[in-house]
């Protein structure tokens, strides 16, 4: 039997979904193990083996691949944990990193510290001012070398670096994702003068290789976050790579990537990493969508430390953030758009003595370690979890399949002290307020996504992912006004489901301005060679990258997309384009007409203005290698009345002050069938989450065994 396995690490878990070569999956959680995130990784692996009654050697054999999402370079940006590096840069643009854009002192905080003006602060850069230097060069914006770089100014600013400490170098020179001569003239000399052999070789990391778009700032900073956290990435994945290929593992570590895709550990940019799990459970609920028939999704994943939010439209994933923040800086990589904020089941309950003793909820978490204190490792602080728990929504007994066992007389303490006591009310009314502020906060901030990217959220339907997702959802689904809750039946691994849904993809750029229809004569681009000529040779680095993977031609696959604008605008609206090449003036008009409709729709019909000119900045070429379409087994539907067996009576819920404990039916997820259905108020256990039915809602099981909430008729 063949297996493959999706891993996602997140702040309080480590996910793995593991899929069978005919069509069985199974799913395990371990604690993610920050000080080595290979251990949780293997701890995994083995419970997976044990749950297939193989040896881990016989397991890690039988893997025909692993897709993994990883937080290692996030954690060493958080830490400051990487390398010193030294930055070269075009003389009299040193400062550049420093003085970032308008608003960069605020990138990165929430909407509470970024409005805290009085004691808001730049971050620490990565690249200190010591370790900037210029040198003496300039290229047009044409890409014409208008001042020759000179190879002995190169060596006297090296010098200076390597004797200041430099660990690695960034190159980031005007212009050179039009012409990267420079940089690349830079690159030879360092590698000429600290060769491979030699043991003070370094790390030489090139814009217009990692970011070859305009924007100095942001790419420069996609460069430099790209090389701090290289070189701890590396190690953390050579070293789970030899761990694995060690215990039997035959075929190369993939990587997902934020652009939607996956590739060879051994052929992706770092920088790619951050944000791949949230990307990846995009994804899943994409492909989840395909066979329930839901073509509007609003996704969510409610983990232990952060809840993710993203968009599918009409089946297809358009939302693009074109500038992310990693950590504190912006950058210029074509990542996915999905909202993250600080709310999970770790997330600390607090009292703001600053706001007249009002209670809020995160953004700070507990994390793993020490975790909520129910887990009893130490945790000081209530948490959402805690809350939950002396709510009696979940099962101290039971949780995670009876594998942890939680201690509802921690979580009371807590509360009781940090929350329940300073404002006066009992530690049920209090865990119920931490249960309701974290809800709302969730819900209010799903609807302003929707909303304000020009949709009604009751025409969407709520995925409720991750392991948290299926408790909160009845809770923060009136927010968002939705009637209909999806929780799939991987919603607790969801990030690692996803990732076994995701095809080998990735994306090339370049920031290239073409006026495909000119305001001045009213015409369209007659330069349709230099298109071309563009296009083309991204599919051709394209081709030789997936052929280096393995892949043969006929495989590969290619999109384009293009961020364009009316000639007098500043923004940009992304469009895929009929057809890869511009063969006349009619084509011109249908991408141009492509532009007007995608515009249209973001924007209003009536916000539409061809005759103003139309510009072409950026190019975005996907490539991807086609896959086996992702299909589930469907089940016949069961009567609607559960079996006895799936019921495990009935205990005491906490569902609002003024009704107090209730008593409230229990079932066992894993003993219901496709079509059972449940009247809440009501609990339903499975081995690694917990679906909460409020009264007022209504619960089954779909054909393909995801459960799915819908409010009662009658009830707003």
């Amino acid at each position: 039997m063949s297996y493959t396995v999706g891993i996602d690490v997140g702040g309080t878990f480590t996910d793995f979904y593991c899929a069978s070569a005919d069509g069985g999956a199974l799913t395990a959680k371990t604690p993610t193990t920050h000080y080595d995130l290979s251990v949780g990784f293997m701890r995994g692996m083995s419970l997976l083996a044990r749950r297939l009654k193989l040896k881990l050697p016989e397991f890690l054999s039988a893997l025909s691949g692993v897709r993994y999402s990883t937080t290692v370079g996030t954690n060493a940006l958080i830490e400051r944990t990487g390398p010193k590096l030294g930055l070269i840069t075009t003389a009299g643009f040193e400062d550049t990193i420093f003085i970032g854009r308008g608003r960069s002192w605020a990138d990165g905080l929430g909407w509470q510290q970024g409005r805290d003006l009085a004691r808001i602060e730049k971050p620490a850069p990565l690249i200190s001012p010591d370790m900037v230097v210029g040198v003496r060069e300039r290229i047009d914006y044409d890409g014409k070398v208008i001042a020759p770089l000179e190879r002995e100014e190169v060596l006297e600013k090296l010098q200076t670096l390597v004797d200041r400490g430099a660990q690695g170098f960034v190159v980031s020179t005007l212009w050179s994702f039009v012409n990267p001569v420079h940089e690349q003239f830079i690159k030879q000399v360092i590698e000429e003068e600290y060769p491979e052999d030699y043991l003070g070789s370094m790390q030489v990391v090139l814009s217009s290789e990692i970011s070859p778009k305009a924007g100095e700032y942001t790419r420069t900073m996609t460069a430099v976050v790209n090389a701090y956290i290289h070189g701890l990435m590396a190690d953390e994945l050579n070293k789970l790579g030899n761990e694995l290929r060690d215990g039997g593992y035959k075929k190369p570590l993939t990587l997902v990537h934020n652009t939607g895709g996956t590739k060879k550990a051994s052929r992706t940019r770092a920088v790619l990493t951050h944000n791949a799990g949230p990307v990846a459970g995009l994804h899943g609920a994409a492909a989840l969508g395909e066979l329930t028939g839901d073509r509007n999704i609003v996704f969510t994943d409610m983990g232990g430390t952060s809840f993710d939010i993203g968009l599918i439209e009409n089946g297809e994933i358009k939302a693009h953030d074109f500038i992310p923040v990693i950590d504190r800086w912006r950058t210029n990589i074509p990542a996915i758009e999905v909202k993250s904020i600080g709310a999970g089941g770790g997330s600390i309950a607090w009292i703001n003595h600053s706001l007249g003793d009002t209670l809020e909820v995160g953004p700070q978490s507990a994390g793993s370690m020490p975790g909520p204190a129910c887990y009893d490792k130490g945790g000081k602080e209530p948490t959402v979890t805690d809350a939950d728990v002396v709510l009696g929504l979940y099962n101290p007994e039971n949780y995670l399949g009876g594998e942890m066992l939680l201690d509802v007389d921690l979580a009371k303490k807590v509360i009781r002290e940090r929350v329940a006591d300073p404002l006066g009310i009992s530690v049920e009314e209090a865990a119920w307020r931490i249960r309701r502020l974290i809800d709302a906060r969730m819900g209010q901030e799903v609807f302003n996504e929707v909303a304000l990217k020009g949709h009604d959220p009751r025409t969407f339907a709520l995925y409720a992912c991750g392991g948290a997702g299926g408790a909160h959802a009845v809770g923060f689904a009136p927010f968002i006004g939705v009637r209909r809750v999806v929780i799939p039946l991987q919603s607790s691994v969801f990030g690692a489901f996803g990732a076994s849904t995701m095809a080998i993809k990735e994306v090339w750029e370049r920031s290239r301005t073409f006026k495909l229809f000119n305001w001045t004569e009213q015409s369209y681009l007659a330069d349709l060679a230099s298109f071309n000529e563009l296009v083309a040779h991204m599919v051709d680095q394209a081709t030789r990258d997936l052929k280096l993977e393995g892949y043969d031609e006929s495989e590969m696959r290619f999109r384009l997309e293009l961020d364009m604008r009316y000639g007098s605008q500043y923004n940009m609206t992304r469009v895929e384009a009929p057809k890869l090449r511009l063969d006349g003036a009619a084509d011109a008009q249908a991408l141009c007409d492509a532009f007007t409709r995608r515009y249209g729709e973001v924007y209003s019909p009536e916000a539409t203005f061809p005759a103003g000119g139309i510009n072409v900045e950026s190019f975005f070429l996907t490539a991807s290698v086609e896959r086996t379409a992702f299909t589930l087994e469907q089940a016949e539907d069961a009567p609607a009345q559960p079996d006895a067996a799936a019921s495990q009576g009935t205990r005491p819920v906490y569902w609002d002050p003024a009704d107090g404990y209730v008593e409230t039916s229990i079932y066992n997820a894993a003993k219901l069938r496709p079509g059972n259905r449940i009247d809440g108020p009501a609990i339903i256990e499975s081995a690694d989450t917990t679906y909460v039915v409020s009264p007022g809602w209504n619960f089954y099981i779909d054909p393909w065994r995801n459960g799915v909430l819908e409010r009662a008729q009658g009830r707003n």
